[in-house]
């Protein structure tokens, strides 16, 4: 695997004459080709290639990752946005970054809408017909009135099909969308499937709904719902929505197509307002340049039906354990490293937001940014998301990376949703992207466990995310475009 891997670096960092020549593989993303006045890649020095060999090999070798995640689903277990749970993950993290020896280890507090689901139930209540669902409230979702809501199904195979149905289709029914999600080794089918978990309720409320139903958004065939928050609250939609699963959802659909169906909903959800959230920062300062900041991120809350392993503790682990092996090394990079731990994303990505208002001045001095929120899958492309003149350190950082198997990618990083605002700023950013072919067998699911990660594959992702932030970290590369004349 790791000789296939080579072959292919080498082939996206040919001259690019030859690249041109050259249809990309299928399945491959080539990199992006440098122009002729541009060298092909910016060199590293012998000390920087020693320190990454180290810094490899280290990190293939330590368990360290494992020990964190594995600590915190024990000591805290699932930590819902703003709970007490949320509160104690938290004081977690400061002890655990702390004993690692990272430096300004603090909380920035903020507050949220809180909510949690106490009751969520679904029933089949057809005529000569009784039968539980396995549900879930979606986050956000309201309470329903003393005894539930009952009415008659109304089946729509994607949300463009209900977008597209008339009123009456819809009014007084209660909606089902039954949108299959397809596997992915990028995770592509996501962003499909997830519109009907945030637009099935604003949708059909606007079109008379007492209340919305959704096949789960997962591509496993468990019976167990997947949670996840909707857009109810900011689209103002004030319907019950909850998610059944794949097994439910199946059965549903056989009924309907045989003639009328009914459903019950039952929820009692517990919303609050300015509840108490928050982001744990810590800090590896520069030797030289301590105002420009790499800043890693991950989140520190999850859904509460598993223990929060893959999403997102195996994040928080990784980008800790990377870090803690550059600070162990003889001398700190010239560049800041900064952790951002980050609360309340699941319900809305508030401590991202959250942490771009609080360091709205020092925007500027993030030189790139990056977070691991995609479970614990092996690393098998880089991407970024640099200024056409950056693109040599781009290709230096995939030829450091390729030992690990990791692919050069594009230039169109996403960055991570809990550095969005920081990329909206202006920083540049990379995806270290990991492998969620079955990412979402256990996302937001009771199976999102320890059982779900490869430590093996976790000690890879500590390597790679070691690779990248300690040449970013250590290095006078810039990333932005330079400032217009």
């Amino acid at each position: 695997m790791r000789n296939f891997a080579f072959g292919l670096a080498a082939l996206a960092l040919a001259s690019s004459a030859n690249a041109q020549q050259q249809a990309p593989t299928p399945g491959f993303v080539q990199a992006v080709t440098p122009t002729r006045e541009q060298p092909q890649t910016a060199p590293l020095t012998a000390a920087q290639q020693r320190t990454v060999d180290r810094l490899q090999a280290q990190a293939l070798e330590s368990n360290h990752a494992y020990e964190i995640v594995e600590s915190l689903v024990t000591e805290v277990g699932p930590r819902l946005a703003a709970s007490e749970a949320e509160a104690r993950a938290r004081q977690w993290a400061v002890a655990m970054l702390r004993a690692n020896g990272f430096a300004n280890v603090h909380i920035e507090p903020f507050t949220i809408p809180y909510w949690d689901a106490t009751r969520e139930e679904a029933h089949i209540v057809s005529p000569g017909l009784e039968r539980p669902m396995v549900a879930a409230a979606l986050g956000g979702s309201p309470s329903t009135p003393a005894g539930g809501v009952t009415a008659e199904i109304v089946r729509f195979p994607d949300m463009t099909a209900l977008e597209a149905a008339p009123a009456s289709a819809v009014t007084g029914r209660i909606v089902f969308i039954d949108e299959h999600m397809s596997a992915a080794q990028d995770g592509a089918g996501y962003g499909v499937a997830v519109r009907k978990r945030g637009r099935c309720a604003p949708v059909a409320q606007a079109k008379g709904a007492v209340g919305c139903l959704i096949r789960a958004v997962g591509t496993d065939t468990h019976r167990f719902a997947h949670q996840g928050g909707s857009s109810r609250q900011a689209d103002g939609a004030s319907l019950p929505a909850m998610s059944i699963s794949p097994a439910d959802a199946d059965v549903l659909a056989r009924l309907v197509a045989q003639g009328p169906t009914r459903v019950r909903l039952d929820i009692t959800a517990d919303i609050r307002e300015n509840a108490e959230s928050g982001n744990v920062i810590a800090e590896i300062r520069g030797r030289e340049r301590p105002e420009e900041i790499v800043l890693l991120a991950a989140h520190l809350d999850s859904w509460d039906m598993g223990q929060g392993a893959i999403d997102d503790g195996s994040g928080v682990a990784i980008i800790t354990a990377a870090a803690k092996l550059i600070r162990d090394l003889p001398r700190r990079p010239r560049r800041t490293i900064r952790i951002l731990l980050a609360g309340s994303e699941e319900n809305g990505v508030h401590g991202g937001a959250a942490y771009g208002r609080a360091h709205a001045s020092e925007a500027a001095n993030h030189v790139v940014a990056l977070e691991s929120d995609f479970g614990a899958g092996r690393i098998w492309r880089f991407d970024t998301r640099f200024s056409e003149q950056a693109m040599p350190y781009a290709r230096a950082f995939q030829r450091a990376l390729a030992p690990l198997g990791v692919l050069p990618g594009n230039n169109e990083a996403d960055g991570g949703a809990d550095v969005g605002a920081i990329r909206a700023a202006g920083a540049p950013v990379v995806d270290l992207a990991q492998d969620g072919t079955d990412y979402f067998d256990y996302h937001h699911t009771p199976d999102d466990t320890l059982y779900a990660i490869d430590p093996a594959a976790l000690r890879q992702n500590v390597a790679a995310w070691a690779t990248f932030v300690y040449l970013a970290a250590d290095s006078d590369w810039t990333f932005r475009a330079p400032p217009a004349q």
